[in-house]
């Protein structure tokens, strides 16, 4: 069997309620995936089932959760995915309280070090993304 190239994990804050979390999780896969330049890497397969219904746009990838005990776990992840250029899509908390639909200018009101992370999730080079996510046990 073939090697994937590239690995689709995402980190979540294992202290936020879980409808926020998967909320969260909704939201950046959503981001990661139109963020994506080169869309075949996704490996986003048609599935026909014996009815002949389409269940399109589903990655042959796994997508791997995984949990963060805090917020500066997640930070710490982050400043590392920048430093080494690793494409990924964060959700910080202030979010909740903007809204999605509200002015996304009152970000700018927030200093990084005031951020909670509620997840990161990454798009990258298999062994990087191993490396930089190992530490970090399977959601459950």
């Amino acid at each position: 069997m073939e090697k994937y190239q590239k690995k689709l994990v995402a980190v979540l804050n294992k202290q936020i309620e879980v409808g926020t979390v998967m909320n969260v999780l909704a939201h950046m896969a959503v981001g990661l995936g139109a963020s994506v330049e080169n869309k075949d890497e996704l490996r986003l397969i048609d599935y026909v089932d014996a009815d002949g219904n389409s269940h399109a746009n589903i990655s042959e990838l796994p997508f791997i959760i995984l949990k963060a005990e805090n917020s500066n776990q997640l930070r710490e992840l982050r400043k590392e995915l920048i430093k080494r250029n690793v494409h990924f899509v964060d959700f910080p908390d202030f979010i909740k309280s903007i809204g999605t639909f509200e002015s996304p200018e009152k970000s700018r009101q927030v200093k990084e070090e005031n951020i909670e992370y509620y997840g990161i999730a990454i798009f990258d080079d298999w062994d990087i993304v191993t490396e930089l996510t190992k530490k970090f046990s399977l959601w459950k």
